[in-house]
């Protein structure tokens, strides 16, 4: 048995897994919460040894697990940081100066690296980038248009995120469908509490919905998604906003939350039956936003085969993959109602046999993606 642990740092979180790459197969799974908070662990060194702890519970002892690398999960590689690649000292000084452009999500990515090199010197650490699918976007999708020296002095860019799951999702659509992955032509839909799309022309991104950080794009759990850049510097100006409380509020108290006041969907449709008007708002504009992509990916492909929903809310949300499609018809998309609120939970069409565009739902498995290009590296 040969293994991968992966690991996803958090700043108060640390998820990890178990997984043999070859076969797929996921040996145990967990998450630590709460770190540096009353009642919780104080320290992410704290939290991997308690992630020891809960595996060796459950019967799964580091030394007998056949492990292969540590996998981790690190959002923003830069310009020049999109292979999955072994970790050395200079890639930890590397990654600490991009931290900038994810301060969210690279500093206890970071922290977790550290932490885990420390507790297993002896096997290799290799870091898997969230931007690296997106790495080759064509010019004219990856640009901004800002002075193109300031661009380049700052390394501003679209970088694109969600990559390994854009990657692993379109890959096994092609698998489901039995046709290679060269002659299709998709749009994928990642719709969790970080939401983004891609269009994807045989087996290359050409597009996607978030840029320099992860706070452009679709309307998200808490994050604003795409904001005309005036505003910001309205609040700033107007209304005496420093950028470090516009940033705040744009990553944490806007997205779903900022109009409606809550996070889950579940919750969010309750308050909708119950006639709450800002519940309503956030899922309306959620969903437009969302079919607008959806629009103008469809233009952009030119020729769409699959469209795919993938991650918590893509994967378990009938209501939002039906409003998202309805009336698309003319367009070739032909939901089936009754494959769409079907309560199956694996891979699986949900559009009617004769649709012009098939449309998907995929599960996510970014764990074993992770585990996959380790393996891949070391091996």
């Amino acid at each position: 048995m040969t293994t991968v642990l992966v690991l996803n740092c958090g700043s108060s979180s640390l998820k990890y897994a178990v997984v043999e790459p070859d076969s797929g197969r996921q040996l145990a799974d967990g998450i630590v919460e709460r770190i540096g908070d009353d009642g919780g662990v104080p320290d992410h060194e704290a939290a991997l040894r308690t992630a020891f702890d809960e595996l060796a519970r459950a019967g799964h002892h580091l030394e007998t697990l056949g492990l292969l690398a540590v996998g981790h999960r690190v959002v923003h590689g830069g310009p020049d940081l999109y292979q999955p690649t072994v970790v050395d000292d200079d890639m930890i000084e590397t990654l600490k100066t991009l931290s900038p452009l994810a301060p969210l999500h690279n500093p206890p990515a970071i922290t977790g690296i550290e932490v885990a090199r420390e507790l297993l010197p002896d096997l290799p650490h290799v870091a898997v980038f969230d931007t690296a699918f997106f790495h080759d976007l064509p010019d004219s999708a990856s640009a901004y248009a800002i002075d193109r020296d300031v661009a380049a002095q700052w390394h501003i860019r679209r970088y694109g995120f969600h990559g390994t799951s854009h990657q692993f999702v379109s890959q096994q659509a092609a698998e489901f469908l039995g046709t290679p992955l060269a002659s299709l032509n998709q749009i994928v839909l990642h719709l969790g509490n970080g939401a983004s799309a891609s269009a994807i022309a045989g087996g290359r991104p050409i597009d996607t919905s978030m840029g320099l950080t992860p706070m452009e794009g679709l309307v998200m759990g808490t994050r604003s998604g795409d904001v005309d850049p005036g505003v910001l510097v309205y609040l700033w100006r107007r209304a005496g906003m420093s950028m470090e409380d516009i940033e705040t509020m744009l990553n944490k108290r806007s997205g779903v939350r900022g109009l409606g006041g809550q996070i889950d969907f579940r919750e969010l449709h309750r308050m909708i039956d119950a006639g709450d008007d800002d519940a309503r708002l956030a899922y309306d504009v959620y969903v437009h936003r969302l079919r607008k992509y959806i629009g103008g990916y469809l233009a952009l492909l030119g020729n769409t085969d699959v469209i795919t929903f993938t991650a918590g809310v893509g994967e378990n949300d009938a209501l939002v993959r039906r409003d998202a499609l309805s009336g698309l018809a003319p367009l070739g998309i032909e939901l089936d109602e009754h494959l769409n609120d079907s309560p199956a939970r694996g891979a699986r069409r949900i559009s009617f046999e004769t649709s012009p565009i098939t449309v998907l739902v995929i599960p996510t498995d970014e764990e074993l993606a992770i585990a996959r290009a380790c393996a891949e590296v070391v091996g």
